[in-house]
């Protein structure tokens, strides 16, 4: 492959993931750019290019090569029976990254409460493989029907039961449906073609981008805190810190003072101040953290 042949085809999902993806690039550090009219969007990055496509068709593209590496959901993987990597799990504490459950459900009051129930019956969803494959995991045949939308109010005239993505329980819950069980818990995740990740450079150009983005997750819920110790007190304010901190500890031009720095997660940050101030720090900052790679 000659340098200027040397180029990764990225799918970016659109929709729902379409935002908080194009922030997680940005916080990985790449410009990434999503125009509302076209379907390539712009990266400073000469060795990527971007093409946008539904998390639906997603891993399909990417197991016939089409596509070297993607961002979709399991969910989109299961249902399309795609041969792909999946090389991680990107769930995130941001809008549409972090878990949503697909849900088999009924009517409340109907006589369907479990999915024996629904031997011979009808069921609606946009997920017509995996439902199938539930389905024959409990020994039940059922009629199984693509749903184009508004799913959840199709029982109980359209449909006995539907199979739905649902985050919150919300609509479930406004269109007097109940929950008979949890089908498949999914999470976005990073996948790549297996004939993409045999090319060396390829390989390579995956692993340095996942890098950025695992990097930027796992900063998203973290934060420094650096602050001035006595070094009498070093010891008492080391058990104040959570386990997994690993404290760096530098001296300063006072012999009797120390600057001590570690990693914590953002949300004990509001108890910890208080308590590392009684014990005798000093001067605490906190600061955010861009990328935490491991």
């Amino acid at each position: 492959m000659n340098d200027a042949d040397k180029q990764l085809r990225l799918g970016i999902p659109k929709v729902s993931l379409q935002e908080t993806t194009r922030n997680l690039f940005v916080r990985a550090g790449y410009d990434l750019r999503i125009s509302g009219r076209s379907y390539y969007p712009d990266i400073d990055d000469a060795e990527l290019q971007c093409i946008l496509i539904r998390p639906q068709e997603m891993a399909r593209y990417v197991g016939q090569g089409i596509l070297d590496c993607a961002i979709t959901g399991l969910d989109w993987i299961l249902e399309n029976d795609a041969d792909v990597a999946e090389l991680a799990d990107l769930r995130a504490p941001w809008p549409n990254y972090g878990v949503v459950r697909w849900v088999m459900a009924s009517k409340e009051g109907s006589p369907f409460d479990t999915v024996a129930d629904l031997e011979g019956k009808r069921i609606a969803t946009e997920a017509v493989g995996m439902t199938k494959r539930f389905l024959a995991e409990h020994g039940v045949n059922a009629q199984v029907e693509f749903s184009w939308g508004a799913t959840e109010v199709k029982p109980p005239i359209l449909a006995d039961a539907i199979v739905d993505v649902s985050e919150t329980g919300s609509s479930l819950r406004a269109n007097d449906l109940k929950v008979m069980h949890v089908v498949l818990a999914s999470t976005p995740r990073f996948i790549a073609n297996r004939e993409a990740l045999d090319d060396a450079w390829k390989r390579a150009k995956i692993e340095r981008l996942l890098m950025m983005l695992k990097g930027a997750i796992a900063a998203a819920t973290r934060v420094l805190l650096s602050m001035n110790v006595p070094r009498e007190q070093v010891d008492a304010i080391l058990r104040i810190l959570p386990a997994l901190a690993t404290p760096t500890v530098s001296t300063l031009a006072d012999p009797q003072w120390v600057e001590l720095s570690t990693v914590v997660a953002e949300k004990e940050v509001r108890e910890l101040i208080p308590r590392l101030y009684e014990a005798g720090a000093r001067g605490i900052i906190e600061l955010p953290i861009s990328k935490i790679v491991e």
